[in-house]
């Protein structure tokens, strides 16, 4: 396809040895492209009689100006003048590569999306071709290929052998990638989808949607790292999307920063990633969330390091620890660590009431085992949500309906007012009451990790009980001044609180200059809040 100049300069198989590509530019000397180097071809600079030659034996262009050989891995990509006319032309050698799947193989059988990054011609769609190959033949998974430039199974209608018994659809325009991914899903029932460059917010919606029916994905992205994908707005949602969050004064506290701060809003589309640093260096994220939440808190992820020899060998190397910090809080993946609830719940009796005097200790007290799970009574929250938070902390967690049966009591905002009955039960168990804004997954696994941050061993339950309440409190009677009293003049009744809580609403009312008062009787006693 290339001028007979160009074709007489690579007719040495050494010129053509690990040949990446051919640039044709009008008015400048060939040029071949090889890993780190490249080579002028010859002397005379490219006349619009050449370009017009390939561009004559190639044959059409598509809508993104790439064009292929037919049954090859090829592409030709051209570059146009304002008026339409070629200038310049990459003519990029296309080849099939074996061996790279071995730096990913295990994670192939994990069933599990994939998602790998890295910079161009790393060689992100070598590896995603010999991938598609494996799952369809090695695996016998239904894997269908969306391609959109034809550049993972060649150009023509016949796919290339090297993608294997996998099926192939083409792409009209790469505008409509998003579309032909949901069509391949609805028509062609596929295992496993393989996408080469997502790179619009209708294809980061589109894996989305693809990934919650079931289907597993396996997709390339631009970018080095997978920090660069966070702060990519446009597909930061493959990796859980990024949502701004204001914290309370407490927390903020707690993790030594500030009140607004930036957490992942969903799971990941793609579960684990890697970032392709060089064809013989990759990165695996085998835990994308958990690396996500550890970016966004400023510490340090740990990837595995994977690096192929000469020889064909695999070697496998964990990221080192990072040095532990004065004061630093825990992964919010940690295991919970609470006491026993048995010594927990005051109205429940204790190990030491229980047994002899002076009589020998409990067994578990001698042979610790790990901490039971915590027992928990929603109020206004779902089940399955609750249970889901739980486990994307690593938290041991059993849900109950009634509280005579818990050790914590989780209510979302306003909806133990409904029911104070039950929230009259939980105050004579002496359960602690954690109240959360929304009945979202990232307010219930706050809200788990702060019942563990705040539970040490020997802490009495009363204690954990005042600060629970209290924060509450004052959170529910600052919004209830800021969003009704002050900006629509109307009074607002707050829920019902103990003495010591209802002073500390009092002074913070005071602290907006508006006036109070304490209405009810016995344990419905309540703030009144009144416009100034």
């Amino acid at each position: 396809m290339l001028p007979p100049a160009v074709q007489a300069a690579l007719a040495a198989p050494a010129a053509r040895d690990q040949l990446l590509e051919v640039v044709l530019d009008l008015g400048r000397v060939p040029e071949a492209r090889y890993p780190g180097r490249a080579v002028l071809l010859g002397e005379l600079p490219v006349q619009r009689s050449d370009l017009a030659l390939v561009v004559e034996r190639i044959g059409a262009f598509g809508g993104d100006n790439r064009a292929g050989i037919e049954r090859t891995l090829h592409r030709i990509s051209a570059i146009r003048n304002r008026s339409g006319e070629v200038v310049g032309l990459t003519c990029r050698v296309g080849r099939a590569v074996f061996g790279t799947v071995a730096m990913v193989r295990d994670l192939l059988d994990a069933g599990q999306s994939l998602l790998l990054m890295g910079r161009p011609g790393v060689g992100k769609t070598t590896a995603l071709r010999e991938i598609a190959r494996v799952l369809a033949d090695e695996l016998g998974k239904r894997v269908v290929v969306i391609d959109t430039s034809n550049e993972i199974a060649g150009d023509g209608d016949i796919p290339h052998p090297a993608i294997g018994r996998a099926r192939r659809m083409q792409v009209a325009r790469p505008e409509l990638q998003h579309e032909v991914m949901i069509e391949a899903v609805e028509n062609h029932m596929p295992e496993v989808i393989v996408i080469d460059e997502i790179g619009t917010e209708r294809e980061a919606l589109a894996a989305r949607t693809i990934a919650e029916r079931g289907v597993v994905l396996v997709a390339t992205a631009h970018g080095n790292e997978l920090a660069n994908l966070i702060k990519n707005p446009t597909l930061s949602d493959l990796v859980g999307g990024i949502q701004s969050v204001t914290l309370g004064d407490e927390e903020a506290r707690r993790r030594r920063t500030q009140k607004t701060v930036l957490e992942r809003a969903a799971e990941p589309t793609f579960p684990m990633a890697v970032e392709m640093h060089s064809r013989q260096r990759w990165l695996v994220h085998r835990d994308v969330a958990t690396t996500v939440d550890l970016l966004l808190r400023g510490q340090s992820a740990r990837p595995q390091i994977r690096e192929l020899s000469e020889a064909g060998e695999l070697r496998l190397q964990e990221a080192p620890a990072p040095p532990a910090e004065p004061g630093a809080t825990r992964s919010p993946r940690s295991p919970m660590r609470l006491p026993d609830p048995v010594a927990r719940s005051p109205h429940r009796p204790t190990a030491a009431a229980a047994g002899p005097a002076n009589g020998p200790a409990p067994l578990q007290d001698e042979l610790p085992g790990p901490p039971p799970p915590l027992r928990v009574c929603g109020v206004g929250v779902s089940r399955a949500l609750l249970e889901e938070a739980a486990r994307s902390r690593s938290l041991a967690l059993e849900v109950v309906e009634a509280p005579e049966g818990a050790d914590l009591m989780l209510s979302l905002r306003g909806q133990l007012g409904r029911e104070p009955g039950l929230r009259r039960r939980a105050q004579d168990l002496g359960l602690p009451i954690l109240v959360i804004k929304s009945e979202s997954l990232h307010q219930l696994q706050r809200a788990l990790e702060r019942v563990s941050d705040r539970r040490p061993s020997g802490s009495t339950e009363g204690d954990v009980t005042d600060l629970d309440d209290a924060h509450a409190a004052l959170e529910e009677c600052r919004l209830a001044v800021e969003q009704v009293v002050l900006p629509q003049g109307r009074p607002v009744e707050l829920l019902p609180r103990s003495e010591p809580v209802r002073q500390m609403q009092a002074e913070l009312v005071n602290h907006y200059r508006l006036r109070s008062a304490v209405f009810g009787r016995g344990q419905q006693q309540r703030l009144r809040v009144f416009p100034a």
